[in-house]
């Protein structure tokens, strides 16, 4: 009787092992899965990494006012990851802009691929600190883009930066910002890319540009 009761028992404490060990193995692969969009979530409320802000609605007239006297420099860099036959370029290397002052970038992408071609860039600037203060309001990379064989196309991004950056003792000392972009494929079968329910490549409309010119006075 006491055998039995013994083994009882230890048959019941292994159980429970094997109860919590199967509950931590649940907890870590869920931990897995989440940590990514974490990651995500922590990168753009804190702009670790580089991660630049994006803009809930478009700053109006009022609430953008440049700061007297300061100026950055923003460089545009570009590249193309393997397996992407496109060109992709800025239209300009670099430009020095008032801090708070809304501005549009454009770059320049070609597929030189025989087929239409279905790409994805991601992003961050440089140095990392500032990148909770380099403000996106529109920008290409907020969507897929697909160019078709030959295709040549401008894709804008709409930013400013944040008069806040002043009040960073570490950041208002940033002198220049380099925002890069890199393209990647994206894999779809060629039905699913004529079928793609997303926006077409931005191209910039002549009131586009003109409103361009007007925020730059």
């Amino acid at each position: 009787m006491i055998a039995d009761s013994a083994r009882n028992a230890t048959a019941r404490a292994n159980r429970r092992v094997g109860l919590l060990a199967g509950l931590v193995a649940v907890s870590m692969i869920g931990v897995a899965y989440a940590a990514v969009p974490l990651y995500r979530l922590f990168c753009q409320v804190t702009g670790f990494g580089g991660t630049t802000q994006t803009a809930v609605a478009a700053p109006t007239a009022d609430q953008l006012v440049a700061v007297a006297g300061r100026t950055i420099k923003v460089r545009f860099d570009s590249n193309i990851a393997p397996g992407l036959p496109w060109r992709f370029r800025p239209k300009v290397n670099e430009v020095s802009i008032p801090i708070g002052e809304k501005r549009l970038g454009f770059y320049t992408a070609s597929n030189t691929g025989s087929t239409a071609i279905t790409g994805r860039a991601v992003y961050n600037v440089s140095p990392d600190v500032a990148g909770r203060y380099f403000i996106k309001i529109d920008c290409f990379c907020f969507t897929e883009q697909t160019l078709k064989a030959g295709e040549t196309v401008d894709m804008p991004v709409s930013y400013y930066i944040d008069p806040a950056i002043m009040d960073d003792p570490v950041a208002r000392k940033i002198d220049e910002i380099t925002l890069s972009y890199t393209f990647y494929p994206v894999d779809k079968p060629a039905a699913a890319v004529a079928a793609l329910d997303k926006p077409s490549p931005v191209r910039v409309s002549a009131a586009a540009i003109r409103n361009s010119l007007k925020d730059r006075g």
